[in-house]
């Protein structure tokens, strides 16, 4: 594998010209990298692989913007005013609590927590393998890093646009098959969430479900059967649909290379390590809260591997609501009711758990995040090592 930076894309046109449903991708002459991307949604339905500037994904021009703002701001207030009004929760129990803690524990829980990125990682890689590109683990792990670091700041799940944007910036992988990569990982995901919580509920409820989780396992078993249904679809008449409708050419042949995005990891040989993987990455989360559980060393509180892996589950269900950065408010609000509802845990108790369990999960994000992004490469798109591992149309070089 070879390094590829600006130097080395600018010193080979005919690797551009030779893609002409790459052009809008294309830097005009004597354009500079862009040195810091602004997160902003795609305004097209479709991926397209139109230029994105510079000034459109400003993290900074996007972290001043009034609904950015508002969008941090209003669900923090909402946190606090549940926690305190309406769950009569003292800062005092709080601190109390959080105060004797297993340190060491913590420290597990966090260790647990960041060991998900590599394998998030390599997950990516061997879905763009699956595509046509070989990509170092270390450079995969760290733009998805970086794109975490947006969704818990901005909402939409913009995050997923940076990552894309990232990959575009730093290599020759076509932007439409990436944006495909992406949405096939969160379906991945979603089918994990879904099944493994249901697998996790039987067996924490082995006594008789609440109804509250009967309407949980109801929209788990939906979205299981919405997937399917969906990527069936995709798969069988996609393009087919596309044809019908009266779509510019240039938007099917954005459609086909998302379309290998989304399906090139899917097969015999591709899936098994892929479910292996994404089952790995869903019990770091569902280990970090069961470790938090047990570093608050509550007496009463007895929620069990099966617990831990159902309400981790749900709460990163949870996160996919795309109202808020992370999920805020939404999610701490899901699962203080998961356990005080469906568990029978105090108050105080679960406000700490889930308090605690988010300060892991989003404020180290922010922290660590805002640290990788200050000294990353990437931002500013000095390069990576991608090579290719079967040839594609829109990125084979001429003489």
């Amino acid at each position: 594998m070879s390094g590829i930076g600006p130097a080395e894309r600018s010193a080979a046109p005919a690797e551009r010209s030779a893609a002409p449903a790459e052009g809008s991708d294309k830097p005009a002459e004597g354009s500079s990298v862009p040195a810091e991307p602004e997160i902003s949604a795609p305004e097209d339905v479709a991926p397209t692989e139109r230029e994105v500037t510079a000034e459109q994904l400003s993290l900074g021009r996007r972290l001043r913007q009034p609904r950015t703002i508002i969008s941090l701001v209003v669900p923090l207030v909402l946190v606090a005013l549940m926690v305190r009004v309406a769950l009569d929760v003292k800062l005092s129990d709080l601190v109390d609590g959080i105060s004797r803690a297993n340190p060491l524990l913590l420290l597990a829980a966090f260790g647990i927590y960041y060991l998900g990125f590599p394998l998030r990682g390599l997950r990516w890689v061997l879905i763009l393998r699956g595509t046509g590109f070989k990509v170092r683990v270390r450079d995969a792990t760290e733009i998805i890093f970086l794109s975490w670091l947006v969704n818990c700041l901005v909402p939409a799940k913009l995050g997923d646009v940076y990552r894309a944007y990232l990959l575009k910036i730093n290599s020759p992988v076509s932007l439409s098959r990436t944006f495909g990569t992406v949405f096939i990982e969160r379906i991945l995901d979603l089918f994990a969430i879904s099944i493994l919580g249901l697998a996790a509920g039987f067996v924490s409820f082995r006594t008789g479900l609440p109804p509250a989780i009967q309407v949980v396992f109801g929209l788990g078993v939906a979205v299981i059967i919405v997937l399917a249904i969906g990527l069936l679809t995709m798969r069988n008449f996609g393009r087919r649909i596309l044809l019908v409708l009266p779509v510019p050419h240039r938007v099917v042949e954005y459609y086909d290379r998302f379309e290998e995005g989304v399906f090139g990891a899917i097969g015999l040989r591709h899936l098994p390590p892929l479910i292996v993987v994404t089952g790995l990455i869903w019990t770091t989360e569902a280990l970090r809260l069961y470790l938090v559980v047990l570093a608050l060393n509550f007496t009463d509180v007895h929620l069990g591997p099966s617990g831990a892996f159902f309400v981790a589950l749900i709460a990163s269900l949870l996160t996919a609501v795309p109202l808020t950065p992370a999920g805020l408010g939404v999610v701490e609000a899901g699962v203080l009711g998961v356990l005080t509802v469906a568990y029978g845990i105090g108050r105080i108790q679960a406000t700490t758990i889930a308090l605690v369990d988010r300060a892991i999960s989003v404020l180290s994000i922010i922290i660590l995040g805002s640290i990788a992004y200050a000294i990353s490469s990437k931002r500013r798109g000095l390069g990576i090592e991608v090579a290719e591992t079967r040839p594609h149309p829109e990125t084979t070089t001429s003489a």
